[in-house]
């Protein structure tokens, strides 16, 4: 569901996309007849001819160097599929699609008996969903987006025109102003087609400076994604378009990965496997920022659709690969969903995982847009996490305008600009710590609701707690027991012992738990029936010790 050193990075990204695209071609020949398409789980990567000492094997430099930048490990779960078992798979007559590393899962098309012959093979765990991915309903989708053209307006001092509304209220222009407009940062959007963008005026300087880097369409296994739906254009110009007097992106000088994920005249589970490819080969690639306006919750065949309680940030196939994506060190910005007005009314996966920033929408004048999902997921926690300008939004369009859109889809792109904009400004922060400032930047991160979450973030806001990164962060604070507790402490080293224990306001320990600091240690807080109020953490690695409040909503 749609909801919208330079040369280095250019050269090592080019030469991993082509050894990419290789082994995909490779894999994917096959001529079988076929009836659905089935997520293939495999027990194990065992005698794989990859390892974690060599990622230089199926990974970019580039993203190599995030992770070590925030000393995230290379795992078992980054390693490919093994090529042994894919071509098991194709001997015993599958189509092959697409492998999952993260998941170590093939996406398979087979028919019936095919596919009774692959789940007796011995290497094959299971189905995830148990059934086909596809759909075979058809059913047209409804435009999210209303345009209009937009009157000509004076030169202001920066050029924004109508835009600089969407750009000053999450303090954009604070950014630009200071210099930074995502030079040398990396944003992946995934999306449905991008119509037209390699020609529209307003991303002229996007392709005159070579800063799309690599292109691929997961729905028909081509590079091309230049042509059928403009969902992903639109949300792409709210971030790179340059057009004096009417727009400006909020990160507009930043290079792109552009995939085409969504398939336009049907809604399945598929999708959301395309989903899955599209963030791992983000990953591959060493982006740093992804941009999706892309929501799941009901399907065209009902008995494939989620329910609420499915929401719950581990259960979408798309939300637990967003929530790995953030485990690599990427920053993840996903929309909310436009159900607010809609029987299904809340937000929508992959939204709903914990560590991404579930963006929903508000009026020019910051009420919320009425159909921007409501929160909580069923575990209580804070949903949506952020909001930004989702109603009246301007952009440009396949026709070389620039025209206005209402959705959740348009205020995504507008934080994945601030968050790039944010954290080249801040190259020292990890991609959890550009996330919880951001969090804690809102309007209202001492008092989140259901339908803005923590508010509108804002550079400035955001900058200011930068600093604290060198020390100790606690967040989410205020917390609730529904949410991990993450501890970022910069005053000690990677893979050092640390012991937390929560106290209350008498002295009595309430709960202890250690763990291994890998730069970011999550804590996940037992049901222990805490009453809103005050609470002590101690926090004990070797010699040092420090306590700070925290406290329960």
């Amino acid at each position: 569901m749609r909801v919208s050193n330079k040369s280095t990075a250019t050269t090592s990204t080019a030469v991993h996309t082509r050894i990419w695209f290789l082994l995909l071609s490779i894999l994917i020949q096959s001529n079988c007849f076929s009836q659905g398409k089935y997520l293939v789980l495999l027990n194990d990567k065992a005698n794989s001819p990859y390892s974690v000492n060599k990622p230089e094997q199926f990974l970019s430099q580039r993203s190599i160097l995030r992770r070590q930048k925030q000393n995230i490990p290379v795992r078992e779960r980054d390693l490919p599929v093994n090529p042994a078992y894919i071509t098991q798979l194709q001997q015993a007559g599958a189509k092959i699609w697409f492998p999952s590393r993260w998941l170590n899962a093939v996406l398979v098309e087979a028919t019936d008996a095919t596919l009774a012959t692959i789940q007796k093979l011995p290497f094959v765990k299971g189905l995830d969903f148990s059934r086909s991915l596809s759909s075979r309903r058809i059913s047209a989708e409804a435009t999210l987006t209303t345009i209009s053209k937009l009157a000509k307006v004076e030169q202001d001092s920066l050029a924004y025109g109508d835009s600089k509304f969407q750009v000053e209220q999450i303090g954009v222009d604070n950014m630009h102003r200071q210099g930074y407009h995502g030079e040398g940062m990396l944003i992946a959007v995934l999306d449905a087609g991008f119509r037209n963008a390699n020609q529209v005026p307003f991303l002229k300087p996007l392709f005159s400076e070579s800063r799309v880097l690599a292109t691929y369409n997961f729905v028909r296994k081509e590079t091309s994604v230049y042509e059928g739906d403009d969902h992903g254009l639109q949300a792409l110009s709210a971030i790179a378009a340059t057009t004096d007097n009417q727009l400006y992106g909020t990160a507009y000088k930043a290079s792109f990965v552009l995939l085409c994920t969504e398939i336009g005249n049907s809604e399945s589970r598929l999708e959301e496997a395309n989903w899955l490819f599209g963030a791992e080969y983000a990953d591959s690639v060493g982006v740093d920022v992804i941009s999706s306006s892309l929501g799941y919750s009901t399907f065209d065949d009902a008995s494939t659709s989620y329910t609420y309680q499915d929401m719950d940030g581990k259960t979408a196939l798309s939300s637990r690969a967003a929530q790995i994506a953030t485990e690599t060190g990427m920053v993840v910005v996903v929309a909310a969903g436009n159900e607010g007005n809609k029987p299904w009314r809340y937000i929508t996966a992959p939204s709903d995982a914990v560590s991404v920033l579930a963006i929903g929408a508000v009026t020019q004048t910051g009420q919320r847009a009425s159909f921007s999902s409501f929160g909580p997921p069923p575990d209580g926690r804070v949903k949506p996490d952020l909001v930004a300008r989702g109603q009246g939004v301007v952009l440009g369009l396949a026709s070389g305008l620039i025209g206005t859109g209402n959705g959740t889809s348009f205020a995504t792109p507008l934080v994945a600009g601030l968050a790039a904009g944010f954290w080249q400004a801040h190259p020292q922060l990890t991609a959890a710590q550009v996330t919880a400032s951001l969090r804690q930047s809102g309007s209202q991160y001492s008092t989140p609701n259901d339908e803005l979450g923590y508010g509108i973030p804002n550079f400035e806001r955001a900058s200011a707690l930068a600093a604290t990164y060198s020390q100790l962060l606690v967040y989410p604070n205020p917390f609730s027991e529904t949410e991990p507790l993450a501890v970022q402490w910069g005053e000690i080293a990677a893979n050092t012992p640390i012991e937390a224990t929560l106290i209350n306001l008498a002295g009595r320990v309430l709960w202890r738990n250690s763990a291994t600091y890998s730069g970011l240690t999550t804590f996940v807080l037992p049901n222990l029936n805490l009453s809103a109020g005050l609470y002590f953490l101690t926090l004990v690695s070797g010699d040092k010790k420090r306590t700070v409040k925290v406290i329960k909503r």
